[in-house]
């Protein structure tokens, strides 16, 4: 078996198409082209070509991923769920359904990401609790059962909210402000505030902290 012909993809100038024997038989990421030492007139027997088209798939893959954890911090169970998904079978167009990435390629890919420091479960419970605090308020309670939700452990939580300079009392006055127009009964307001997770003692003094700055 031989490599006839290397070609980048009209689609995506990132990937090569590599035909064996004048026929297309997988892609590589351009680089892994380079990586790999591959070459036209290049003798491969079988099991050669079936590890070529594992890297294709490895290096597919591992693009996608990076991309998804460069778009903003992920947590390791957010990445772990969308490589999951990458492994599932899909059907194309016309309906051919097509097998998952193998079990083994989504494993590479996680563990490369985390020894590369784009999967970090303490870096992203900072960023997260930093963020959901800027401009939206949102109490403690709440926060937590985000992350807990995004499969983060008790300590990295503890850790983030402990060096965040992020209150309660403050979160509340943003929320109050956003929302006093839509809900102007106390009652109300109070309710809406309850369901974000705000303790009752809060409420009542942020609201009347509130009220009290339109009457001066």
């Amino acid at each position: 078996m031989k490599i006839t012909s290397i070609s980048t993809q009209k689609r995506d100038s990132n990937r090569v198409n590599i035909s064996v024997d004048g026929k297309y038989r997988f892609s590589l990421d351009a680089y892994q082209v380079v990586e790999l030492g591959i070459k036209v007139g290049q003798e491969c027997d079988e099991s050669e070509i079936v590890a070529l088209e594992q890297e294709g798939q490895f290096g597919k893959i591992y693009s996608r991923a990076l991309e998804y954890c460069l778009m903003r911090p992920h947590s390791a169970r957010e990445v772990r769920d969308y490589l999951y998904r990458k492994s599932r079978p899909t059907r194309d167009k016309v309906g051919k359904l097509h097998p998952g990435v193998a079990s083994e390629i989504i494993e590479r890919v996680f563990e490369i990401l985390k020894d590369k420091g784009y999967i970090d479960d303490s870096k992203f419970a900072h960023y997260w609790v930093e963020n959901r605090s800027l401009a939206k308020g949102i109490s403690r309670r709440k926060l937590i059962a985000e992350l807990l939700n995004k499969g983060l452990d008790n300590m990295n939580i503890d850790q983030a909210l402990a060096e965040s300079e992020r209150c309660d009392s403050e979160e509340i006055k943003k929320v109050i402000v956003k929302k006093r127009s839509k809900y102007p009964d106390d009652k109300k307001l109070m309710a809406y505030l309850v369901g974000l997770g705000f303790g009752y003692g809060e409420i009542i003094d942020a609201i009347e902290e509130y009220s009290n700055n339109l009457n001066i």
